[in-house]
């Protein structure tokens, strides 16, 4: 029985391969040929084991095969098969590892984050630092080296991210971190600057001098991912992970950073539970995160999603490294507006532990205003004549001296070809575009403007509490309404509770399903009516869910503060959206709150459109402040109301601003203004612009760019229409104009239930 080639010694495997015909199996000299440009050599391990695999196949092909015997294409077919087994093993092994060519460079980098930089990636940091990059960089290194968090923000285009890429990359080659999870403000952001590290691990010459146990493995892949799984050194798999959301890098003999792993996530993705098992079996979480911008200049103007991504940050990020273990965070971040989630993480009061740091282009600005008056109506003449700035600059450099004077800037040596100094670079960004200098370059925004002096903010919608519990009325209040409004995918809902002289009180509010977090949009809406409901068709998905919450409001009694008891008089429902108009007639007509519920319809009164004080009246028209219930029932055999919407907007914004306390003021449940952060972005999701024509001036309501949703203030102002159809009004409204009640018999007061 022939022995086990596999068993035998380097001197034994060349004696069977010399006594056996290797020819018909595989040529010689193109393995020794392969062997030569592999870099193996006789002694190799690598080497023997192709021997030991060749001499196998050498016995194996020289034992009795029934099948194949005496078949020629079959010792064909089995030669090539020989041949390519062995080069492919061959060609999976990297082959001998260079050297270090300066361990020295290597030796002192390792624990010095600034050297590291300079030394190799001459080509990225090629300017100076300032004094504000080396305050950075040492706080980097101790966030590396020793843990703990640090934000900071640094102008526009300081290389704040480019410095955090580095050392990310630091802290792996150099054993410091063994999981890095790079956050953005989406996993496209994140991903872009794992990409960039990629390219230098790559691409950089001077890393593979150094670090060649990480880097030489990368190389050998030549951007082809597919060869990870098949990676050998000396015999052994590497390990090595090259996708586009994951590095992980090769597992290498005495190598510091062997299966250390940069993992991407966006703010708002799956974050939780991150984790990687190695091939030692040790499963590691991460130890190091680092959040470039986190914000969005949509987030950014939100108030509910900078307050969620401050809880993301609070909990799920810094949760990251597992119970028991402290995670150390880098977060380079810019203040797009005040109070938003940077403006808030750098701020030491509201959050100490991340040591933000908040670093400006320019400290102080000249002193002499007209010199630089006179450079801003040049610049602007230039750039309209010449199509650049020469005619300003050529004004700077005669009066430079006085020009400069007072001025202190951050970094000297930013500026641009066609300027003379980072002075004059600063102040050219400043007459672009004073707001957007102030807040990408400054870190400071100016406040924002509102359009109007009565116009409100989503804070000072959100702070205008009665602390009142929800679903508590206030004792002064004798009318309850609701209003529904109606999307494909989700029914939003409002209920307020109103004095006759319209002070009200919005007691609850919500969505239908319930989405279960504080911040949300109808866009991402995770439960939907279609799976709340178990009804895939569009018509009977919303016919279930209005089922579902007028059972759920209309149907139970309400507390009042002094014990008694009332119930919702009136509920309007949208019925403007076309695919849900007939569903919406049909369930207020066969609802057992039939009496109760209106199907509503708002108007966009324009001023050169004819205003509802216009209307003639038609028998059996029901007409009060700028709406109307037409007689008309039709093949829909249910009552309808229509209203204006700009008047009844104007309306609601203008209770919103009346202080608390006076009459016709109007304010939110609870003492938790956050609470309301989410429904106040919808009040302010619309601005208005005053408009003129046939003779009157009207405030048009217009959808703001950057907001998404309304929903909840559509069905305010649908409240305050079926507040005024149960008789609610201001004085002049047209309604009561006097406190006094009228006296009314119990045969009328029946009538009017009917109605």
């Amino acid at each position: 029985m022939a022995t086990d080639p596999r068993k035998l010694r380097p001197s034994e495997l060349c004696r069977l391969l010399n006594s056996t015909p290797l020819g018909e199996v595989i040529n010689e000299r193109q393995l020794h040929r392969h062997r030569t440009r592999a870099g193996m050599r006789i002694g190799d391990a690598r080497f023997v084991d192709l021997l030991r695999y060749v001499a196998w196949l050498v016995q194996s092909r020289h034992e009795p095969k029934p099948d194949a015997d005496g078949d020629p294409y079959e010792k064909l077919k089995d030669r090539a098969r020989a041949r390519n087994v062995a080069l492919a093993i061959a060609g999976r092994d990297i082959g001998e590892l260079p050297e270090v060519v300066n361990a020295d460079r290597k030796a002192r980098a390792a624990s010095d984050f600034r050297f590291f930089c300079e030394s190799y990636f001459p080509l990225t940091f090629h300017l100076p630092w300032s004094p504000d990059h080396l305050k950075v960089i040492e706080k980097i290194e101790q966030a590396v080296l020793r843990g703990g968090l640090f934000s900071m923000a640094m102008p526009r285009g300081s290389g704040k991210t480019t410095i955090c890429e580095c050392a990310c990359i630091w802290a792996v080659l150099n054993g410091h971190r063994e999981f890095v999870c790079l956050i953005g403000s989406d996993e496209g952001h994140a991903m872009d600057m794992l990409d960039s590290i990629k390219m230098e691990l790559d691409g950089n010459d001077l890393l593979l001098e150094d670090y060649p146990e990480v880097v030489y493995p990368i190389q050998c892949l030549d951007g082809i991912a597919n060869r990870c799984n098949g990676q050998l050194y000396k015999g052994n798999r590497t390990h090595i992970g090259w996708t586009a959301k994951e590095i992980v890098l090769p597992t290498m003999p005495a190598s510091t950073a062997s299966g250390a792993i940069i993992k991407v996530a966006g703010i708002t993705g799956r974050i939780r539970g991150m984790k990687y098992k190695r091939a030692d079996g040790h499963t590691v979480r991460p130890s190091l995160v680092v959040l470039d911008d986190p914000q969005t200049d949509e987030s950014a103007r939100s108030l509910s999603q900078c307050a969620t991504r401050e809880g993301i940050l609070a909990g799920a990020i810094l949760g990251l490294a597992g119970p028991g273990r402290k995670i150390s965070g880098i977060m380079p971040c810019t203040v797009i507006r005040p109070s938003d989630m940077a403006d808030n993480i750098l701020d030491r009061d509201k959050h100490p532990e991340w040591n933000g740091e908040r670093t400006k282009m320019v400290y102080s600005f000249p002193t002499d205003e007209k010199l630089w008056l006179r450079y801003g109506e040049l610049r602007a003449e230039s750039l309209r004549v010449h199509g650049d700035i020469r005619l300003a600059t050529e004004f700077y450099a005669a009066n430079r001296t006085a020009m400069d004077a007072g001025a202190e800037v951050a970094w000297d040596e930013r500026f641009n070809h066609d300027e003379e100094s980072a002075i004059q670079h600063a102040m050219n960004l400043k007459l672009q575009d004073e707001a957007a200098f102030f807040a990408e370059y400054q870190n400071e925004p100016l406040p924002e403007e509102t359009g109007t002096e009565d116009e409100l903010t989503a804070d000072q919608i959100a702070c205008k509490i009665n602390r009142i519990k929800r679903c508590d009325i206030p004792i002064a209040c004798n009318h309850l309404t609701m209003f529904i409004d109606v999307q494909a995918n989700l029914l939003f809902y409002v209920v307020a509770a109103w004095e006759d002289e319209f002070t009200g009180c919005v007691v609850d509010y919500g969505a239908f399903p319930d989405q279960q977090r504080a911040h949300f949009t109808l866009r991402d809406a995770r439960q939907t009516l279609s799976m709340a409901t178990n009804i895939s068709a569009l018509e009977g998905s919303i016919y279930a869910g209005l089922e579902r919450v007028t059972e759920e409001h209309l149907g139970r009694e309400w507390k009042r503060d002094d014990g008694a008891m009332v119930r919702i008089e009136r509920c309007l429902i949208d019925a403007n959206w076309g695919s849900s108009t007939d569903v919406v007639y049909q369930f207020c007509r066969q609802s057992s709150f039939a009496g109760i519920l209106i199907p509503s319809h708002g108007r966009f009164v324009g001023a050169s459109s004819q205003p509802f004080s216009e209307y003639k009246r038609k028998p059996g028209d029901r007409v009060g402040h700028n709406w109307r219930m037409p007689n008309v029932r039709g093949k829909r055999a249910v009552r309808h109301v229509v209203y204006d919407t700009n008047y009844w907007k104007t309306f609601v914004h203008a209770r919103l601003a009346v202080a608390m306390g006076d009459r016709g003021c109007l304010s939110l449940f609870g003492d938790n203004p956050d609470r309301h952060r989410l429904f106040a972005e919808h009040l302010t999701a619309e601005y208005r612009v005053k408009t003129e024509g046939r003779g009157r001036t009207v405030d048009e309501w217009k959808m703001r760019p950057e907001r998404g949703d309304n929903h909840w203030f559509d069905c305010l102002v649908g409240c305050g229409v079926a507040a005024s159809i149960q008789g609610a009004a201001l004085e002049g409204m047209g309604g009561r104009t006097s406190s006094k009640r009228e006296r009314v018999s119990f045969a009328e007061l029946q009538r009017r239930r009917r109605r």
